[in-house]
Parts: C-alpha cells; structure tokens; sequence
C-alpha cells in the first residue's frame, strides 16, 4: 500500500511539472514613442501595468494594456493621448492575442536567449490588424521574460494626426514590449 501511495505522488508530480506549462504577468511594460524627426519635444510613454500569459506548449501569447494606465512626461500629454488620439474611455485596452510560431524551438527546461517570430491580431483604438514580429524569449529557471520592438502606422488604427501637431507627432509609433513571467 505504501509503495502504491509513493507511486501516485510521484506520478502526480510529473503530471504538476508537465501542465504547469503557462507564464503569467501583470507588471509587464509597454513603451511608445511618436516622436515627429523635428519635434522640439518627446511624445513618449510607458505603461507597467501591462498583463501578459504565455502558454509554453502551445505558444499562445497575449498582452492587454489599459490605455489609462500609461505615464507621459507632461499631465497635458497624457489628456491629449486619452481623449484626443486613443479615445480611452471609448476604447479602454488595446490587446494583442496571438502565437510564437516557432515555440518548438524554445527549451523552457534550459536557461538561454531564444529568438522567435510571432504573429497575430493587434487590437488597438478599436481596429484590429495582422501583425508579425520578432522578439525574444529570455528562460531562467521558472521566468521567462519576453521582448519585442515593433512600427504601427497611426491611420491603420484610425488615429488621425492633425496638421497642427504634425511638426510634433509622428504619423507613426514605435512600441516597445518588455515582460517578465512566472510559471504558473
């Protein structure tokens, strides 16, 4: 009976190990900057209240940001972004679901840099687009922490830059992703 007992934890613990395939966060960072190349001034802006869950097996991957939640250097930056450009209380998140196409190439037993590709459905100001990049996913221990730097045209998310701001603001914004999962 003994034997039978030590037997069912140990196999209960290989199938713990074997499941426990998804990462989770809720402090990963998004930044943007949509700088115009002349502008006397930074339009930049970081959110670190980003959620991000990897599923190791499968390579689903999925970040949602609340778009009130990013940080500008300057209070009138942030209002201008939130009711102008992002119509946050309209459209409160942008998220991004998609997959790590080539997840199979990832050793998450073994600690290492691995370069990926993902793909998939941006949603942001209410429109969604295909989206592929490339990132990183960085294994340590039960961490695992992924990176991406990506371009998004404005007009494609229906975002309009008045002529007014167009010495300022960029018709374009690069995004920057940076998170740091647990295995949960």
């Amino acid at each position: 009976m003994k034997k039978l007992i030590l037997t069912s934890c140990f196999l209960l613990a290989g199938a713990t190990s074997i499941f426990a395939q998804k990462y989770m966060t809720r402090t990963g960072k998004i930044s943007f900057s949509a700088t115009a190349p002349k502008s006397p001034e930074k339009i930049e802006a970081v959110n670190n209240e980003v959620a991000n869950i990897l599923d190791a097996k499968t390579g689903d991957i999925v970040f949602q940001v609340l778009i009130k939640s990013f940080k500008f250097e300057r209070e009138l930056m942030k209002e201008h972004f939130d009711e102008n450009y992002m119509e946050s209380d309209k459209f409160p998140k942008s998220e991004f679901k998609g997959n790590v196409t080539d997840i199979a190439q990832v050793n998450f037993a073994k600690d290492g840099t691995y370069n990926v590709k993902v793909s998939g459905k941006l949603t942001m100001h209410g429109v969604t687009k295909d989206v592929a990049v490339p990132g990183t996913l960085t294994v340590s221990g039960k961490n695992v922490s992924a990176k991406a730097k990506f371009v998004v045209v404005l007009k494609d998310y229906g975002i309009t830059v008045p002529a007014l701001v167009a010495d300022k603001l960029s018709k374009e914004a690069t995004i920057a992703l940076e998170s740091t999962l647990t295995q949960k």
